[in-house]
């Protein structure tokens, strides 16, 4: 997808440490390690021209190489920790790459842990690139602010979220979760995030449905990921 505008190159952000679920990066999901699932995804997309891992990990490094993406560093401490936010991590990537002459337009970054998402999932994100600062994959949650999602209030009593007066469900805005999926960056769009926040740039959905959208946070959550794959894919050894 190269042009004017630059590269179109894929990032995945991959720590060693993991607190709910310990070395899940690399915990094998499917008969592969389960960063693998998003490196292959991103290598058969003829959309992008590149993918690169950003890691602290050795072990992590080297399954990425041996896969087929390129890990140019290993990804400083400060950017590595429990309390460092994502987006500097790929800022620090893609400014990297652009100090050693790659020409960057557009960023896919795709989260490690998010094994489900498929070609179509990803070709349709990336066809969004142009109508916004920043595509996300979202997905239809499984509870709606303005009917079931509460809040505590300072005398312990509950409120609804989003108070409205709508009769029916069906009268209220569409609501969308960040599956955490899928993020088409805008080079530029990127920079500012980095700057000054996620929420800074102007950004439209990309629905995945559910079946697709699951982030594998814990024990719990790779177990769910592993019926849905055996359901879409057919049985076989999970391990």
């Amino acid at each position: 997808m190269t042009g004017k505008a630059g590269r179109t190159i894929a990032t995945i952000c991959a720590r060693g440490g993991s607190k709910g679920l310990p070395r899940k990066n690399v915990r094998p999901f499917a008969g592969k390690p389960l960063i693998v699932h998003s490196i292959e995804r991103a290598l058969a997309c003829d959309l992008i021209d590149g993918v690169y891992v950003s890691t602290d990990d050795d072990e992590i490094a080297d399954v990425a190489r041996q896969y087929g993406a390129h890990v140019p560093y290993r990804r400083p401490a400060e950017l590595a920790s429990d309390q460092a936010a994502k987006i500097p991590a790929i800022e620090h990537m893609v400014a990297f790459l652009e100090q050693h002459g790659e020409v960057i337009g557009t960023v896919v970054d795709l989260q490690p842990t998010s094994p489900l998402r498929n070609q179509d999932d990803l070709r349709a994100a990336i066809g969004m690139a142009d109508q916004a600062d920043l595509i996300v994959s979202v997905t239809e949650p499984s509870h709606n602010p303005y009917y079931s999602l509460v809040e505590a209030q300072p005398d312990g009593t509950l409120r609804i979220c989003k108070p409205a007066e709508f009769v029916r469900r069906q009268d209220a805005p569409a609501v969308w979760g960040l599956n955490g999926s899928i993020y088409v960056w805008q080079r530029a769009a990127l920079r500012q995030a980095a700057l000054r926040g996620f929420w800074t740039v102007s950004i439209r959905p990309s629905v995945m449905p559910r079946e697709r959208s699951v982030d594998i946070d814990d024990a719990l959550d790779f177990e769910w990921a592993q019926w849905l794959y055996r359901r879409q894919h057919g049985e076989q050894d999970m391990e």
